[in-house]
């Protein structure tokens, strides 16, 4: 192991509690171990994936929050002891790892929850609302401190919560934390005075307007939490540990507006100032320990770091508030273990969490201890499988209902938390596979096929592998894209697969004579309009790769994801890019995370980056473009380039031939994700 990291693998405590390590899998939605969608249940998929990470030397787990009133169907935890058995059964396997394992519990959600267009309906109309009851009673899991927006959908106000609610979902606390205790658990951490869930809305002033006990002054503000964990000691004793989910500060402006990094504002939310004495009354009310970062529902970039944002974005705070209490404090948010075991070494942190890159690389702990660092897939932070909630302006959440219902999957693992779904089963028929085109599909496919006994061959028609994904990780903000790169050519060496570069391959069946099966990974490529003087635009790899020169005013014909990342690409390159969108938002689409699209929407607008929304390109000329907006008028905007950001379209080969297997974006366009599961699908039945 390089030295630098040795720090992440000394031992630490939480009250009497000793953990083997510095590491922390923080809690994410999905790897929760009572299972919510039906009646109660020990979830054996989320128990298989907290239990590899514990023998891959995670030293504490947090499994998915828990609410102690379960989301669907209104059942209170304790209630059903037959989990808490099972728990209890499966829980000596846990410790042989020499792990620990902290569950968390919730009081849920309040206005942060993800309504869909369903839930607006059962919200806006009683009838439908009281029929939908028994199974979702959307009206008590988006109830809050007060009467507030809805983050999803503003036009939807919570109620408040009545003060005997509070007191029973106080004593479910203390019941359930009492089972866990007795199941053998070591601690609970409680969820959350941390990103705007419903704890954090009792403590935040501007979302607090009560006038009873849990309102008003800075000790009724926070003394739902106050009572949850002095419940919790009551009944488990005093050296049961309880951490708490805490953001330092909320980086907020408003209701549906956070502060990016880099901007002067007011905090709506916990500022410094409130949460240096915060903690410390939270310490002396009872709570061992403080899993830290920083942001709210309305500044999610900040709890959940998409990729643009700076690595370790919350360890400024987080290290600042560790003066102020004497329990250990933990960071999380895009760390990076080096600069982790850094700071523990120093006695600025004592320990890190680090949640999706678990996602990616079960065994990333011990890649460390081991010095492969090299071999760790990276995580991209994209988003695309693990967290994919999103909305736009006048939408509710858009999350497609499967991911809603299966988080903390991952676009480039798709064994993670579907372990028996994509799983490697060695061929009983060993087969020379070519594939056609070198990107992310082509190799993903090569990797498998070799893992099952086959025989790959990569036809790549230029000099290099990647494909598109070269274009996508150019922007000086993906390193970690640019890491994933090196990590599959790296594989593939590993591996021993043949890659035949400089090899077009546009009939198939030329190949039939050498090999058994074809894959076809062509990839797509840009959409075109029947716009005037479109054919002046240039595309994204023109662009991204510096192959024009697209001068100073850039405009992007669309405004989604693609096109929001390369103009912040271009704004941080100290150019002007200006966006034309047909939709009334920007990235108006499913499938992108609420995380990535905000951030982007909001930075640039800090940036001051002129974007037309409700309008359309109606010629491009020499030097401008002409938009139409939404009222009908015309206005010319001067420019130095048109950049094609209105989407891709598949481009097969041979796409009538129906011997051949067709993975990624040339079947149908789609995000990464999209293509490493369906190469998984495909390459799982040759």
């Amino acid at each position: 192991m390089n030295e630098k990291y040795s720090a992440l693998f000394t031992p630490w405590k939480i009250g009497n509690v000793e953990i083997k390590n510095r590491i922390v899998q923080p809690s994410m939605g999905g790897t929760s171990l009572f299972g919510w969608l039906e009646p109660c249940h020990f979830d054996k998929e989320a128990a298989y994936h907290i239990l590899n990470r514990a023998q891959n030397n995670v030293g504490l787990v947090l499994p998915g929050m828990q609410c102690v009133r379960d989301t669907m169907g209104g059942r209170w935890l304790y209630q059903n002891k037959k989990m808490f058995k099972d728990l209890a059964e499966w829980l000596p396997e846990f410790h042989k790892t020499g792990s620990k394992l902290f569950v968390q519990l919730s009081a849920g959600m309040g206005r942060s929850m993800a309504i869909n267009d369903i839930m607006v309906k059962m919200l806006q109309n009683k009838a439908f609302g009281a029929v939908g009851k028994p199974f979702l009673n959307v009206d008590y899991i988006t109830a809050s401190a007060s009467a507030t927006p809805n983050r999803w959908y503003p036009e939807c106000k919570s109620r408040p919560l009545t003060v005997e609610e509070i007191h029973e979902m106080v004593d479910a606390f203390a019941k359930t934390a009492k089972l866990l205790q007795e199941a053998g658990v070591d601690g609970v951490e409680i969820h959350a005075v941390h990103e705007g869930y419903l704890l954090d809305q009792f403590t935040i002033a501007n979302m607090n307007y009560r006038t009873d006990e849990y309102g008003g002054s800075f000790e009724n503000r926070y003394r739902f939490a106050v009572e949850i964990v002095q419940a919790i000691k009551a009944v488990c004793g005093k050296d049961f540990p309880v951490a708490l989910r805490y953001s330092v500060v909320s980086k907020t402006k408003g209701f549906g507006q956070g502060a990016v990094p880099g901007e002067e504002f007011v905090e709506f939310g916990r500022d410094m100032a409130e949460s240096e004495k915060a903690i410390k009354y939270l310490e002396d009310a009872g709570y061992d320990m403080f899993d830290c970062d920083n942001g709210t529902y309305d500044a999610w970039y900040w709890a959940h770091p998409p990729v643009y944002m700076p690595e370790n974005c919350n360890l400024s705070e987080v290290e600042h508030i560790k003066n102020f209490t004497t329990k250990p404090v933990v960071c999380a948010g895009k760390m990076d273990p080096a600069k982790a075991a850094e700071e523990i070494a120093a006695g600025r942190l004592d320990a890190v969490g680090i949640a999706r890159q678990n996602l990616v690389d079960p065994e990333w702990v011990n890649k460390i201890l081991e010095d492969r660092v090299e071999d760790i897939k990276p995580c991209i932070n994209c988003h695309n499988a693990c967290f994919s909630f999103n909305k736009s302006a006048g939408t509710p959440n858009m999350q497609p209902m499967d991911d809603s219902l299966h988080l903390a999957r991952c676009a480039l693992t798709p064994s993670t938390m579907q372990h028996n779904k994509y799983k490697i089963v060695p061929t009983r028929k060993p087969k020379k596979v070519a594939i056609i085109g070198g990107g992310i599909g082509g190799m993903e496919c090569a990797l498998v096929l070799k893992q099952r006994g086959h025989t790959p061959v990569i036809f790549e028609k230029t000099g290099e592998l990647g494909g598109l994904y070269i274009t996508a990780s150019a922007m000086s903000f993906k390193e970690a894209d640019k890491a994933l790169l090196r990590w599959y050519e790296r594989e593939l060496k590993k591996n021993d697969i043949e890659v035949r570069f400089h090899m077009e391959i546009n009939a198939p069946a030329t190949l039939r004579r050498e090999f058994d099966e074809i894959i076809v990974c062509t990839g797509s490529h840009p959409k075109t309009l029947p716009v005037k003087g479109f054919n002046k635009t240039i595309n994204f790899t023109q662009l991204l790769l510096n192959q024009v020169d697209a001068g100073d005013r850039i405009v992007f014909f669309g405004g989604g994801q693609s096109s929001c990342e390369a103009a912040y690409e271009m704004v941080l390159q100290g150019k002007h890019p200006i966006i034309v969108e047909y939709a009334n938002d920007l990235i108006a689409t499913p499938g992108t995370c609420l995380a990535n699209a905000s951030f982007l929407r909001e930075m640039l607008a800090f940036k001051k980056v002129p974007v037309y929304l409700n309008s359309t390109i109606t010629e491009i000329g020499d030097g401008f473009v002409m938009v139409k907006q939404k009222d009908g008028t015309e206005i010319r905007i001067e420019c130095d380039s048109v950049v094609n950001g209105i989407g891709f379209v598949p481009a097969p080969i041979a796409a009538d031939d129906h011997k051949v297997y067709r993975v990624g974006t040339c079947e149908k366009w789609g995000n990464l994700r999209n293509v490493i599961w369906g190469a998984w699908d495909v390459c799982m039945h040759i």
